[in-house]
């Protein structure tokens, strides 16, 4: 299949060493050379797109159609009418709980005694999407929110994402279950206590 992958850091890296693993067309936007998911990139024998505004991806970025644009740990905004199947993102969250920049903290600042994430449709509204698939965990006492990240959330991420493509690849359909807009809480940034001051 061809995908356009749009991320950053650990998380985009991973996401693309297991999509390379499979065999899929690749097409790798980056927010810049230094960043891991663009090294990781050309240590596989890719040519990174690298997007000057970190916010927007354009499609300048974004050359020709793909079957899949998928968005691993990117903040971007995303041109939606590049996917032939489907624009799909991951949030560490159950959806459409804690739509926001900051679902862990919020997930553990409630003290949510269970968290997930969720592979959903991008759309023009933040973390919106119909949902593709969806796994949770327990949070652990005294867990912090980069604890879960990496301990959970992460793995979850990847996998979720591996089992989506894999399916789509199979199907050439993607699941999407609206999201029940009752339950939507969201997760803003949180300042720390030195900005606040």
């Amino acid at each position: 299949m061809k995908i356009a992958l749009i991320g950053s850091r650990w998380f985009g890296s991973e996401a693309l060493k297991l999509l390379h693993a499979r065999g899929h067309d690749i097409h790798v936007v980056a927010p810049d050379a230094e960043d891991r998911l663009a090294q990781t990139a050309v240590e596989l024998g890719y040519e990174p797109v690298l997007h000057t505004g970190r916010r927007r991806v354009t499609h300048e970025d974004l050359p020709g159609e793909y079957d899949v644009v998928l968005a691993a740990y990117s903040h971007a905004f995303i041109p939606l009418d590049k996917a032939k199947i489907a624009s799909l993102g991951y949030h560490p969250s159950l959806l459409p709980r804690w739509r926001g920049i900051a679902s862990v903290e919020w997930t553990i600042k409630a003290g949510d005694p269970i968290a997930g994430g969720s592979v959903y449709h991008l759309t023009d509204e933040m973390d919106a999407g119909a949902i593709a698939a969806q796994d949770w965990c327990f949070v652990l006492p005294g867990e912090d929110a980069a604890s879960l990240w990496r301990r959970e959330l992460a793995p979850m991420g990847l996998r979720l994402i591996v089992e989506v493509v894999d399916d789509i690849a199979k199907t050439g359909i993607c699941r999407a279950d609206p999201q029940d807009p009752r339950f939507v809480t969201l997760a803003p940034r949180i300042k720390d206590d030195a900005s606040a001051a």
